[in-house]
């Protein structure tokens, strides 16, 4: 390829990979709820962990970008037909201090607005509600101090593949299972989850009864290992009500990928509801929670989202232009 077509095409390309992330969540769409890139933000803990990632991500693409034009630039510069004498230079004080500088700039640029976001997700000054979570293998037990609803033990449904005899048939019928991720409550063998006020500080106490386990929600940007004969803190906020997942994060044995967490947000009146009915019908309770938040059930997102077919659909045309 001649010098100057390539020249040209990477002109055409920089631009084109500058533009790709907006073009590509702008043109694309999907409505697969398990789609490409970070999934949907519904707590300013999330939202700044998005934020976040965006910026450092913008930070290594320039970085990228500009050596780039700087080894394309040397290869043009300082090739053997244009340059046949090379320079014998081994040291320049001013430009030591420059890429030394400049990097040190980089890091502390990473820095600050990393320990920022470490210390908004480390914990609340003002919870509205604490939750209690002990990781056991392979299901998780919570507690709510403050309503005074003692500890119940939730565990996945299994599927079809490790339930031969069929006992879990109803629960897996019913329209807001998920599989592999919907859970129900060990003493009762009836769907259970954990249910929590929309728009509340909820405080998250984590520990572990036999090994490390983690206790991590995508959505909620909250991951805190459960780790015995200790109590971890962390907390989140959730905008909106819905039905949401999560699953252990630590590897903690044979059935590590099988602890998977349900968490229904519902408004303050539905939650109070279900405080009073907890205390004295549990199973009650949850079917209570269960027709509340039906609606979202298998909800599909609107939402843009940044796929591998979309970039190369951007970077072809850019390239075209």
């Amino acid at each position: 390829m001649p010098m100057s077509r390539f020249l040209t095409f990477l002109a055409g390309v920089f631009p084109a990979l500058l533009l790709l992330p907006h073009h590509a969540l702008a043109q694309l769409h999907t409505e697969d709820i398990w789609a490409t890139w970070l999934p949907e933000p519904v707590s300013p803990t999330k939202l700044r962990i998005h934020a976040f990632n965006d910026y450092v991500n913008g930070m290594v693409f320039a970085i990228v970008v500009v050596v780039a034009i700087l080894l394309v630039y040397t290869l043009v510069r300082f090739r053997r037909n244009k340059n046949p004498t090379p320079s014998r230079t081994t040291h320049n004080v001013r430009l030591e201090i420059i890429w030394t500088l400049i990097p040190c700039l980089i890091v502390l640029a990473i820095v600050i607005p990393s320990l920022r976001l470490l210390y908004f997700t480390d914990r609340t000054t003002k919870p509205d509600l604490t939750l209690k979570v002990t990781g056991y293998q392979w299901y998780w037990g919570y507690a709510y101090p403050d309503q005074g609803i003692e500890e119940f033990s939730l565990n996945l449904i299994p599927n079809e593949e490790s339930d031969a005899k069929k006992e879990f048939a109803a629960l897996r019928d019913l329209p807001a299972y998920q599989r592999l991720l919907s859970t129900y409550d060990l003493a009762s063998g009836k769907p259970a989850f954990v249910v929590l006020p929309v728009k509340k500080n909820i405080r998250v106490l984590t520990t572990g009864n036999d090994v490390i386990h983690s206790w991590a929600m995508p959505a909620f940007g909250v991951k805190k290992d459960a780790v015995p004969g200790r109590l971890n803190e962390t907390w989140f906020r959730v905008d909106r009500p819905g039905i949401y997942y999560g699953q252990c994060s630590e590897i903690c044995g044979i059935n590590h990928a099988y602890m998977p967490i349900e968490i229904r947000v519902v408004p303050d009146d539905q939650f109070a509801r279900w405080t009073e009915l907890m205390k004295t019908d549990q199973p009650a309770a949850m079917d209570y929670i269960q027709t509340q938040t039906i609606q979202f059930a298998h909800r599909k997102i609107e939402d843009r989202h940044l796929t591998l077919p979309g970039m190369w659909q951007e970077l072809k045309q850019a390239v075209q232009k």
